[in-house]
């Protein structure tokens, strides 16, 4: 930095200020060691070196060209940053103009630019910082820093997640996206195509305290083991790792709760650093709170199927009221409540009745369509013809009430026309079935979707990776054949189950609610 019409203080504008005679230098860089061999220039401001190198980072910084490999292929510390060792405290507060006074105290003074932005940032170094750099730097795994540390790993993943997130680190994309071939219709957008979150929907136990008449599976399975979930589990991590994706755990069954073993299993999850969520029915309210203790849930749902009457019809009498109940019992928790409700032919003029009861009693409320497998098969599925119509209704309704969310594909069909962004499916936009979720069963089973027979492989004797990357899995991810032309592809392909329970072959033929012309 030799360049004579940079003026000094365009590099360091507040120690220039605080030198009586700022020194001619061929090298504008060498300011802060400069200072540190000449004392004199500065004896009423001895933190001066050290603040001229924080500015001299800022301005090293501001010169560094926004060259970031993307995408990364392995977690790297942002090439922009510099670390400056200081000896005093407050620095950063002064050059941001405040009137702190420096005092003696070694700090580490972080300078970047994040990736995709502008500004600069400047912050003092947290021991957490510093942790996920040196990691980072030498490339130690989490499982290596946990037994170190003796910690949990979820302890080292959120601490070099927190460091991602700030632009310190920069990590490699999701490598769980839809396949070149997938058809994109109108749509280039790589948000459609790419999936940050995987989950694992975990039938812990087919043990159930209800037996609802739309039930799709009732068959006995072996309920898994301890050792059984704990290795699950770190298979689940390792996938992840390698597929560069945050977790999800969605703990069902049944009733997950019933298991002897669910706060272990629960635990074990959120030592690996998962997410958690729970799909049961009401539990006591201490059981909940032995769960929040470890951790609190991303959300719980439960599930209504319409008005008290037709709802207590379904899944039994009482159930109604035990569910509202128990909705204020996970709002006094804090707890994102979720109702889930199996549309059919006898409860779909109830919903947005429902949908008023729920509004400032539960956080959000959607539905599926019935998927007429298992017991469900002897109800009626809500009527194709009318099915356009009723999504309008409701997304009419979703306006004004808060807790209404756009859950199902089709709504897309209706957003495309009127010009409205688009939502998501399962867990992301379009079907998830075998992309961005799998279901994992008691007995080891892996399904593309719990709620038609789709098993592409067992736990117990497979990886994860090579389930998922199985040709079976594939031809699940690709959908139906039928929906290769739609415009809107990669955020509809309607529900393969629904298409599963009216005797559709899901691979070649269409969901029948689709309204589009054939």
């Amino acid at each position: 930095m030799s360049n004579p019409e940079i003026p000094l203080e365009a590099v360091y504008p507040v120690s220039s200020r605080l030198l009586a005679a700022p020194p001619l230098l061929k090298d504008l860089t060498t300011l802060p060691e400069y200072l540190r061999n000449n004392s004199d220039l500065y004896t009423s401001h001895p933190y001066l070196p050290d603040l001229a190198a924080i500015e001299r980072a800022i301005y090293l910084v501001k010169q560094h060209e926004d060259s970031f490999p993307i995408p990364a292929t392995a977690r790297i510390i942002n090439p922009s940053l510099q670390v400056v060792q200081v000896q005093w405290n407050n620095l950063v507060d002064m050059l941001l103009g405040g009137e702190s006074i420096p005092e003696n105290e070694e700090e580490y003074i972080l300078v970047f630019r994040p990736p995709q932005k502008n500004n600069i940032q400047i912050a003092v170094a947290t021991g957490y910082d510093l942790l996920a750099l040196k990691l980072t730097n030498e490339s130690i795994d989490s499982k290596q820093a946990a037994i170190e540390g003796k910690v949990s790993i979820g302890v080292i993943d959120d601490i070099l997640y927190t460091a991602v997130v700030r632009g310190l680190l920069i990590a490699p994309p999701s490598t769980i996206t839809r396949s070149g071939r997938f058809p994109h219709g109108e749509l280039d957008d790589p948000a459609w195509f790419s999936a940050p979150t995987f989950t694992l929907q975990w039938h812990i136990t087919q043990d159930c305290d209800l037996h609802c008449r739309h039930c799709y599976d009732r068959t006995d399975r072996k309920t898994m083991t301890l050792n059984q979930g704990i290795r699950v589990l770190d298979d689940l991590y390792d996938f992840c790792q390698r597929h560069h994706v945050f977790t999800q755990v969605t703990f069902t069954g049944g009733n997950p709760l019933l298991h002897p073993d669910f706060i272990s299993l629960y635990k074990e999850a959120v030592d690996r650093g998962f997410l958690t969520a729970i799909l049961g029915n009401p539990m006591p309210q201490h059981r909940i709170e032995e769960m929040i203790a470890i951790q609190k849930p991303e959300f719980y749902q439960v599930s209504l199927e319409g008005l008290e009457e037709h709802n207590d019809y379904i899944r039994g009498k009482g159930h109604f009221q035990r569910i509202l109940e128990f909705l204020d019992i996970l709002s006094e928790l804090e707890i994102y409540s979720m109702v889930m409700l199996t549309l059919t032919r006898l409860n779909m003029g109830e919903v947005l009745a429902l949908a008023q009861l729920l509004e400032h009693r539960a956080d959000l409320f959607t539905f599926n369509r019935l998927a007429m497998v298992g017991e469900g098969a002897a109800l009626s599925s809500a009527s194709p013809a009318e099915y356009p119509a009723f999504l309008e209704k409701f997304m009419t309704a979703a306006e004004t009430n808060s807790c209404l969310s756009l859950k199902d594909n089709f709504f897309n069909l209706h957003r495309h026309k009127q010009g409205l962004p688009y939502v998501g499916g399962c867990a992301g936009y379009g079907c998830g079935a075998a992309f961005n979720f799998v279901s994992l069963l008691p007995d080891g089973e892996v399904h593309a979707c719990r709620k038609l027979p789709s098993p592409i492989g067992n736990m117990y004797n497979q990886s994860l990776h090579d389930i998922y990357h199985s040709t079976l899995a594939q031809h699940y991810r690709a959908g139906s054949s039928a929906c290769k032309d739609c415009a809107i592809r990669p955020v509809c392909g309607g529900c393969l189950a629904v298409s599963y329970g009216f005797g559709q072959d899901i691979f070649t033929e269409r969901d029948p609610y689709c309204w589009l012309p054939s």
